[in-house]
């Protein structure tokens, strides 16, 4: 029996290694072959050469770090403070900042690119008020400072999500022994509470940074001039004006390595601040009493209502009576029933049925992932946890374009179909779900486990009923992240999507793009609401405040 057994989980393990071969593996070394190979089937590296030459398309990158590193500088400098406030001190009206940030966070990125244009473009209402009442020019919200503004909004709330967990695991002891040394106040933060959260908040920038860059609807609808390299990958493959997809996979490899090495670099600099902490006596929140108290407030309200007020604005422009791009007076359902003609039915169910199918997915393969590395670490295992991973370090439109290259013709020929798009939403978004699986099936004892065995349960039996429920906080919370991320997903859908899959995030797109604001704005505002409710149900399930990530 017990060879069987394990027989079985190595068998699994085979499964899973050959999953992700067939679907990453082979995808990848697919776009390695079409940047390095010509049609004619010669090897050339005139691809990689043709983008070091010319300065137009360096300077992509070039734009896309500048803006990046500058929205996780700006997202520290924002989420810091709201997250110390939050977990230092008892702010009224803590839980509904901290799911409105949730929502902010979580939300597509372009939604809020399309609703400050709404409010800062050109014609915006903002901008008409400042100019027309004020006599104020607020400049423009196209190019760079456009694109800063709408990501660092979208992005401040992970780090706040990421360092309040980092905050609620300090210990006391050490906050009363730093004050008894003279140590207190501004100092203190820096000196004790920075130190010690320095590897969380290496963490919430790697995660800014791989966001923000490979962000495609902000700098598509935003840039204008400003084109940075996701936007050129699309491009060069599903441009307008002319395409050539030997250069676009050239860009795809040069995205990977740049990502690669800033996500090396986090590695290296978390490593120098390797120690393990545990709170047996946590923070108590203190009162946010006189002057210091009312700026901690303003500062929390203020900032998360500029961030959230896109996602209102969206619902609000959706019942607005509008004609191309142009609102008029009135209310009415007329977006709404323009988007019932215009595809919303097929939009919602492929929605639905995308997410859906590619969660379950997820969640048990995430599962197995995480019992295996854990609790049967081998170096097959670890190899499946690594191949699990790249995901993470990949822009949506290098694994769209890599599926698209790999999946694309015959045999297989997927593209425009419902099967290409799980693939890709179970590819981009595993490593969620199995790094909270993972994390917290590490924090469950497997006495408890090996407690079961000695009564009669056989292992996987023991695993069904017993680790599986165990870890189901996990699952769920990691679950969420991942489905929120499907439901809203863009830069691999653009390139993988036709009519007959389009999903809710790709109808508002479309919309935008063609000018069509009353449309987006119907979908936008169904595309929010489906992500407040999701988020809202996990809320009341898991009986939390929190969302671990």
């Amino acid at each position: 029996m017990k060879a069987k057994k394990f027989e079985l989980w190595t068998l699994i393990s085979v499964l899973l290694l050959g999953t992700f071969i067939l679907f990453l593996v082979y995808p990848m070394f697919g776009l390695l072959k079409q940047s390095v190979v010509t049609p004619e089937g010669e090897f050339t590296l005139q691809e990689f050469a043709k983008f070091f030459s010319k300065s137009y398309y360096t300077g992509t990158i070039v734009n896309s770090v500048k803006v990046t590193l500058s929205v996780t500088a700006i997202a520290l400098i924002l989420g810091i403070p709201i997250a110390y406030f939050y977990s230092f001190y008892r702010i009224r009206g803590a839980k509904v900042l901290f799911v409105l940030s949730i929502l902010c966070s979580m939300s597509a990125p372009f939604i809020g690119a399309y609703s400050w244009i709404m409010l800062l473009g050109r014609s915006g209402v903002i901008t008409k008020f400042l100019e027309g009442v004020l006599h104020i020019s607020v400049g423009s919200i196209y190019g760079f400072k456009g694109i800063l503004l709408v990501q660092s909004l979208k992005f401040f709330p992970l780090v706040f999500i990421y360092m309040n967990g980092a905050f609620k695991n300090i210990d006391n002891t050490l906050m009363e022994a730093s004050a008894n040394m003279g140590c207190t106040g501004v100092r203190r933060l820096f000196r004790v509470v920075m130190a010690l959260s320095m590897p969380t908040i290496l963490a919430a920038a790697l995660m800014v940074f791989m966001q923000a860059f490979a962000d495609f609807g902000t700098p598509m609808l935003l840039g204008e001039g400003y084109q940075t390299f996701p936007v050129l990958i699309y491009n060069q493959y599903l441009g307008e004006n002319g395409t050539n997809f030997n250069f676009a996979a050239a860009l795809a490899v040069i995205a990977i390595v740049v990502t690669a090495l800033v996500f090396f670099l986090q590695k290296w600099a978390t490593s120098r601040f390797k120690f393990s902490m545990n709170a047996l006596h946590p923070v108590e929140k203190k009162e946010a009493k006189g002057l210091s108290g009312f700026l901690m407030h303003a500062y929390c309200y203020i900032l998360v209502a500029i961030a959230f007020m896109p996602q209102l604005y969206i619902i609000y422009l959706s019942f607005r009576n509008c004609s191309g791009a142009v609102f008029k007076d009135g209310y009415s359902l007329g977006n709404y029933q323009l988007a019932v003609k215009k595809l919303l039915a097929r939009s919602i169910k492929n929605t639905t049925i995308i997410g859906i199918i590619a969660l379950l997915v997820i969640i048990v393969i995430a599962v197995l992932i995480a019992y295996l590395v854990v609790r049967r670490s081998s170096v097959l295992n670890n190899t499946i946890d690594t191949l699990s991973m790249l995901p993470y370090i990949m822009p949506g439109a290098v694994i769209g374009l890599a599926l698209l290259i790999a999946f694309g013709k015959k045999p297989f020929a997927l593209t425009g179909t419902l099967a290409i798009m799980i693939i890709s939403m179970v590819i981009r978004r595993l490593p969620y779900t199995i790094r909270s699986a993972t994390a917290t099936l590490m924090q469950i004892s497997l006495s408890i486990e090996e407690a079961a065995i000695s009564l009669g349960a056989s292992k996987l039996k023991t695993f069904a009923r017993i680790t599986v429920p165990m870890m189901a906080n996990g699952i769920l919370s990691g679950a969420i992240l991942s489905w929120v991320a499907i439901v809203t997903e863009l830069s691999s859908s653009i390139i993988l999507y036709n009519n007959k899959s389009i999903t809710l995030t790709m109808s508002t797109y479309v919309a935008i793009s063609r000018g069509n604001y009353g449309l987006a704005a119907a979908f936008a505002a169904i595309l929010t609401v489906v992500t407040m409710v999701s988020l809202i149900i996990y809320l009341a399930v898991s009986k939390s405040e929190d969302v671990n990530l």
